[in-house]
């Protein structure tokens, strides 16, 4: 136990960035969308305060996240935050951590909140829930918001419910095409429709944002369409892919698309050639905080076997 006397916090800095990344990359729970060349595109929307933990002269966690006001979040622009876990981090280690962060937030940053995502179990490369442990030891954090997502368990598949082989099979029968595409411009185009007059809103990315960071992580980030004979773009799904993961980002089928059942012949493309992929996420079906669930969309993503998997929000007073 001599090692949690050597236990220190720095924020991090432009200059850390390739230890950062290199850490990240070969932690216990980790993704790409940690890298700072993903968190950094959208620097000038939030003032960066992560933090790196260092034990013995080795980098043991990081923590992505920023500061709004008195408020600690880790962090708003993901989808998940959380601390970072080498494979050194013990249950032990993890609570002297927390310790250490809490006083550490207190005199440097003057925050009175913190605002915390863990990374879904899914997406660890090893059992890494000790931060979990410690938010309820040391932080007596309360959970604050659950949402619901829907992943399908590649190795362990439910068929698909009815009507949806009904879409594959009408899809397939009209010669619907399926490929991997750059061609975002094209998915974009059928995509901000669709938010836009569905639900008023448009994509949390840019088209230009989405090129940058799918140019800077090609194998990452991909997109799938769904073409009719003559060449016209039907649907899309845009995954972000991790160690263990595909995650269906972003979703979408023209009109037209949609009376094929195109969107469903890409996602069942995906169900059969999981590349390696231990889960398909689909993401979540709640607003407001998980107060409201989306029955409609949750039940289309049910119909390919998907079951729930849920995404935490906890807060803690300093």
């Amino acid at each position: 136990m001599d090692s949690l006397k050597q236990l220190e916090v720095v924020r991090y800095e432009a200059r850390f960035a390739e230890e950062w990344n290199a850490f990240v990359a070969g932690s216990k729970n980790g993704t790409f969308l940690f890298d700072r060349g993903f968190m950094d595109y959208h620097s000038d929307r939030f003032v960066d305060a992560s933090l790196m933990f260092w034990c013995g002269g080795k980098l043991l966690a990081a923590l992505p996240a920023n500061v709004s006001g008195e408020v600690f979040y880790s962090h708003q622009g993901l989808t998940y935050g959380g601390l970072v876990a080498g494979e050194a981090l013990t249950a032990a280690l993890a609570l002297e951590v927390f310790g250490l962060m809490n006083g550490f937030l207190r005199s440097e940053f003057g925050v009175k909140k913190v605002v915390y995502k863990p990374v879904p179990w899914i997406y660890h490369k090893l059992p890494a829930e000790e931060a979990l442990y410690a938010l309820v030891k040391v932080c007596r954090a309360r959970l604050v918001a659950r949402e619901i997502s829907t992943c399908v368990d590649l190795e362990r598949k439910i068929k698909l419910a009815k009507d949806r082989r009904g879409h594959v099979n009408k899809a397939v029968k009209s010669g619907v095409r399926v490929a991997e595409s750059c061609d975002l411009g094209a998915f974009w185009e059928i995509l901000d429709a669709n938010l836009e007059g569905k639900y008023g809103v448009r994509p949390v990315h840019s088209a230009a944002e989405l090129e940058l960071l799918k140019n800077r992580f090609p194998e990452k980030i991909k997109l799938y369409t769904a073409s009719s004979a003559d060449g016209e773009t039907l649907a899309g799904v845009l995954t972000f892919e991790t160690e263990n993961v595909i995650h269906t980002q972003y979703m979408a089928a023209s009109p037209k698309g949609k009376t094929l059942g195109a969107l469903d012949l890409i996602v069942a493309k995906l169900l059969e050639n999981p590349g390696g992929k231990r889960y398909l996420d689909f993401g979540k079906s709640t607003e407001d905080a998980g107060r409201i669930l989306n029955e409609q969309l949750i039940y289309q993503k049910e119909g390919f076997g998907g079951r729930g998997l849920c995404y935490d929000t906890y807060e803690w007073e300093l």
